[in-house]
């Protein structure tokens, strides 16, 4: 079970249950903080003692093998259960390491120690450091409100009145310190998932290049390796469009906090002073309560926030009455009287202001007026699943298809907003949107068309995949067998209302014909999910768990662009049983690619700085547009210039066995965030056309030739060709695609690793 999510509406309340998840995210970090020292302690005895090489080792394999990741949510993606892996992957290579009598390590401090006391001390530091202003603002604000409370009522009216005024800064002043301090905490917990484990992967990646008899260990590591890189860079992704979500969130708390409180199961909660009589006078003790109208309960839990500890047992009662105390009858100011069925005598209640003494009263029917705070529901937009919304939607998409489909960055790259909005007035004017016209004009961008159809569905009244299956469907992508998300989600999609579910159909062919064009536009499955997955799955409220949840309904719409044809034109089976389900799993399992060992390693030349830089860029995605729904355009505007293209032989790479996925992000972005310490090695890449540079430097000089296989490969995409080691191949030459070659075997044609073959 994950690290829970804090929610910003929480800090107001400050509640035992609040605190407590606080003190756990706490004591994760100092947990963190702790191993990091240790790590950063072992790497310089590695680097300063050679003879003690072999138990410095040791030692640190042993470190990783222990430590645990520990996630935000319920549940972890492919890629952080990949990374939480990890640390035990790097711990059985280490020990590998230390049989074969490694002597040498170089370039240690630089890539491992450096990024590491970086990390621990402005991220962990940082998070130190808002604990103890948190801490401080806390006891603080405490102080001042128990003082402010034992004011006697018979004070001046202005002695009162200026009172309450430096209250409520103080007040607001601890609440901003509290939102700044979650706000930290998850951060620096988001930020560890690759900040910390990447210079592990880069100080790796060094002994794999420096040392010859680490290279057999390192073919069986490349695999792993590959995998865990594509899972940092899209866990790095997330992170920087979760955390543009969560502090988005956090600022709208700051403005206005009542109106994004927590959904309670409770009708009111909040801190109460009750009245304790005792052998020699009264004490008023703070007590935690909730109150439910339904069954009438008061509990009561004695807690002192100062101290962080209950100062007693819990105490529930049954509502009988609730009567506003005269403050001419009681010295205390905000108090009530509270009658219980099951308790005798009257208790006692002092709110922490006049506003919440009304909250309370009116909570429990008690005497004082009720005021209705409820606004109107504003609608979300006029727009509709109707014959002028198919037709708005069927315009932009022939546009697209006929005029765009090859724009790079389409769907990603927006419109001016001017003149997004200028377009969408003329599609949804009731006396054009009927006409049986379905081409839009060719004055209008391609960015600007595609911008028009994300804003109409954002406009819908509801996600076009419905709140009352936004769950359902996350709950899908979180399930561990890829067989049983597509079943989950084609289940799901027959349960839609038959215009949801058609208007779904029209977009998802769309973008299935738009991901086949990836080569040219860049716009591969996993960049397509990332922007329309908060669009078509967002959910009814705006929360931090919510937010961490973005990653899996990306993952859906991945799934409904690849299977867009079963899911849509074919029934969904009965649900399977628990034993088809295992067998199901089995088989999935049992055709997976080869492992690790079957396949050699990529081996690197070190690049220049310079080029590092270069390299880096080259694959980040930097494009979340989607992802921050609240304020797209005036985001994404900032984003909008045309990328440059990539050169394949920007990367100094002698590539063994290149992967292609199609889940990794072509376009370079120059405002991603970089690290001196990213290791030089092969990032996997959809397939993009080679320059004349690197055609020149292909070691193959005459096309046509034959070719034998030296290893064993089973392919992975319908363009590959699978043999077994000794197969020869006719009509070898080079392919357009970088690390990869053509050839024939049986009559059929197709992809063949370039350093998997000898030239015959």
């Amino acid at each position: 079970m994950g690290l829970p999510a804090l929610e910003f509406s929480e800090c107001c309340l400050d509640s035992p249950q609040f605190r407590e998840r606080l003190r756990s995210h706490e004591a994760e970090l100092e947990k963190t903080n702790k191993f990091i020292k240790e790590l950063i302690k072992d790497g310089k005895s590695l680097v300063a003692a050679l003879k003690n090489l072999s138990a410095a080792k040791r030692k640190f394999a042993d470190s990783l093998n222990e430590f645990k990741f520990r996630c935000i949510g319920d549940a972890e993606t492919d890629d952080e259960i990949c990374i939480a892996k990890s640390l035990q992957e790097f711990a059985t290579v280490l020990r590998n390491l230390e049989d074969e009598r490694m002597r040498m390590i170089e370039n240690a401090s630089e890539v491992l120690i450096t990024p590491l006391e970086k990390f621990r001390k402005e991220q962990i530091g940082a998070a130190k450091d808002a604990k103890k202003k948190y801490d401080k603002e806390t006891e603080k604000y405490c102080g001042v409100l128990e003082k402010h409370l034992n004011l006697s009522s018979k004070k001046k009216e202005s002695q009162l009145q200026e009172a309450d005024s430096q209250v409520d800064l103080v007040r607001q002043h601890f609440y901003e310190v509290s939102l700044e301090y979650v706000f930290k905490v998850q951060e620096v917990q988001e930020r560890k998932m690759f900040e910390f484990v990447e210079p592990l992967l880069a100080f790796l990646q060094g002994l794999f290049t420096f040392y010859h008899h680490g290279y057999e260990l390192a073919k069986d590591f490349s695999d792993f390796k590959t995998e865990l890189t594509i899972s940092i860079q899209n866990t790095r992704n997330r992170f920087e469009g979760t955390r543009s979500e969560v502090e988005s969130l956090m600022k709208k708390m700051k403005e206005n906090p009542h109106e994004h409180k927590n959904i309670s199961p409770y009708t009111m909660e909040g801190y109460l002073y009750v009245q304790e009589k005792r052998h020699f006078g009264t004490s008023w003790v703070k007590h935690y309560c909730t109150y439910q109208r339904e069954s009438k309960r008061i509990t009561m839990v004695p807690f002192d926030q100062k101290s962080g500890g209950k100062g007693g047992e819990d105490e529930a009662v049954t509502l009988k009455s609730c009567t506003r105390r005269k403050t001419d009858s009681i010295e205390k100011r905000f108090c009530f009287d509270v009658e219980a069925v099951d308790r005798p005598g009257v208790i006692t209640m002092q709110a922490l202001s006049e506003e919440d003494r009304r909250l309370w009263m009116e909570a429990m029917d008690g005497r004082e007026p009720v005021y209705n705070s409820n606004k109107d529901n504003q609608s979300e937009g006029t727009a509709q699943l109707d014959n002028i919304g198919f037709s708005i939607i069927k315009k932009c998409i022939h546009a697209v298809e006929t005029r765009g489909i090859n724009e790079q960055g389409l769907y990603r790259i927006v419109g001016v907003n001017s003149r997004v909005q200028k377009l969408l007035s003329i599609l949804m004017d009731p006396k054009t949107a009927t006409e049986t016209e379905t081409e839009i004009c060719a004055e209008w961008e391609i960015k600007t068309i595609t911008s028009a159809l994300k804003t109409y569905l954002r406009m819908l009244p509801g996600p076009l995949m419905m709140y009352q299956f936004q769950r359902s469907f996350i709950k899908a992508a979180k399930l561990e067998n890829q067989e049983s998300r597509v079943s989950e989600i084609h289940s799901l999609v027959h349960r839609l209302p038959e215009k949801n579910r058609q208007m779904l159909h029209l977009l998802m062919n769309h973008l299935a014909k738009v991901a086949n064009n990836h080569k040219q536009n860049l716009m591969t499955v996993a960049n397509l999910g990332v922007v329309f997955g908060p669009t078509l799955l967002r959910p009814q409220e705006e929360t931090v768990a919510a937010i961490m949840d973005i990653k899996f309904q990306n993952i859906v719409i991945e799934i409904l662009i690849e299977n867009h044809e079963k899911i849509f034109n074919t029934v969904p089976e009965t649900p399977p049983s628990n034993s088809q389900l295992l067998l199901s799993r089995k088989k999935s399992t049992d055709s997976k690619p080869p492992s690790c060992s079957e396949r050699p390693l990529t081996l690197f030349h070190t690049a220049q700085p310079n080029e590092k830089q270069e390299n880096r860029n080259s694959i980040i995605n930097s494009s979340l547009e989607s992802v921050i729904s609240s304020n797209v355009n005036s985001f994404l505007n900032s984003n909008s210039a045309p990328q440059p293209g990539l050169n394949s032989s920007d990367l100094e790479l002698e590539v063994i066995k290149p992967n292609r996925p199609n889940s990794l992000p072509q376009n370079p972005s120059p405002t991603s965030p970089l690290s001196p310490s990213w290791p030089m090695f092969s990032a996997p890449s959809s397939p993009m056309p080679t320059s004349s540079t690197s055609s020149d430097s292909s070691p193959i000089s005459s096309p046509l030739r034959k070719a034998r296989a030296l290893y064993a490969c089973k392919a992975e995409h319908d363009s590959e060709l699978s043999f077994t080691a000794g197969t020869v191949f006719d009509n070898v030459h080079p392919s357009q695609e970088p690390g990869w070659l053509e050839g024939t075997l049986n009559g059929k044609t197709g992809l063949i690793p370039e350093n998997y073959v000898e030239f015959l």
